[in-house]
């Protein structure tokens, strides 16, 4: 079994997936080898780059493991589970340090709902106006948090700053932070997709290239940072390989069928 993030591993920052990625994907599914997309993604977006991939009797970990899903042979997916919390008291602790910060929180299958108007392309799907007393009132598996006026050295200075607890979260290559529930990542919702599909712990693998990754790449028995990922990511694989420019996911890919 092996886990594959999407962007900046599978996905150029442009939104393209290499026919070379394309044909190391298919091949390791014709060797049996299950592929499961493990994403900060919604299940919106993750599963159009599924069924791109040619992905199918899959499962998609989804909202950096809040959302799991299924893909069936005919391309149906089906939501298997989702893990919310109460996002009140992390947005307004961001609130009161950044309050032109910008707010999103995931409707699970369509969109987000969301504070104002995010830069063009950064999240996909349904985006629904909603205002911030509704946003902090409303259980959900995902918070979305932009300011771009920042930079990601200061989100990471704000995030110590406030002390968010409650929630797991990650810091993006821009001002963007993810929150999802307390202990929730993609590591612990792969774990249950392994016991799902009986694959032996020492039998899997991962790649990835984001502060996102980090409990997957440690969950895995073979972690692979990509080559352009941050230190703390490098630090937390067991090996790195090329960056997404070098398609570096494809050497790993292949080295499963020798």
């Amino acid at each position: 079994m092996i886990a594959l993030d999407v962007d900046g591993t599978l996905m150029s920052y442009d939104g393209t997936i290499s026919a070379d990625v394309h044909a190391a994907v298919r091949d390791v599914v014709d060797a049996g080898i299950h592929v499961v997309l493990a994403t900060g993604r919604g299940v919106h977006s993750a599963g159009p780059v599924a069924r791109e991939l040619g992905l199918a009797d899959t499962w998609l970990v989804c909202s950096n493991g809040a959302v799991t899903a299924r893909l069936s042979s005919d391309g149906d997916l089906t939501i298997v589970d989702t893990v919310t919390f109460e996002p009140g008291p992390a947005l307004r602790a961001i609130a009161l340090e950044v309050p032109d910060a910008l707010f999103a929180i995931e409707d699970v299958g369509n969109g987000f709902f969301v504070s104002g108007e995010f830069p063009p392309g950064e999240i996909g799907g349904t985006l629904t106006p909603m205002p911030f007393d509704e946003l902090t009132s409303t259980p959900t598996t995902r918070v979305v948090i932009r300011h771009p006026a920042s930079t990601q050295e200061e989100f990471h200075e704000l995030v110590q700053r406030v002390g968010l607890h409650e929630v797991s979260y990650a810091v993006g290559y821009t001002a963007w932070l993810d929150l999802t529930p307390a202990g929730v990542s993609k590591g612990s919702a792969l774990e249950v997709v392994r016991r799902e599909l009986a694959v032996e712990p020492f039998a899997t693998a991962a790649i990835g290239d984001g502060g996102n990754d980090l409990e997957m790449l440690r969950w895995a028995a073979r972690g692979v940072a990509m080559g352009h990922a941050r230190d703390e990511v490098r630090a937390a694989a067991d090996e790195v390989t090329g960056t997404i420019e070098d398609d570096g996911a494809v050497a790993v890919l292949r080295s499963l069928l020798v």
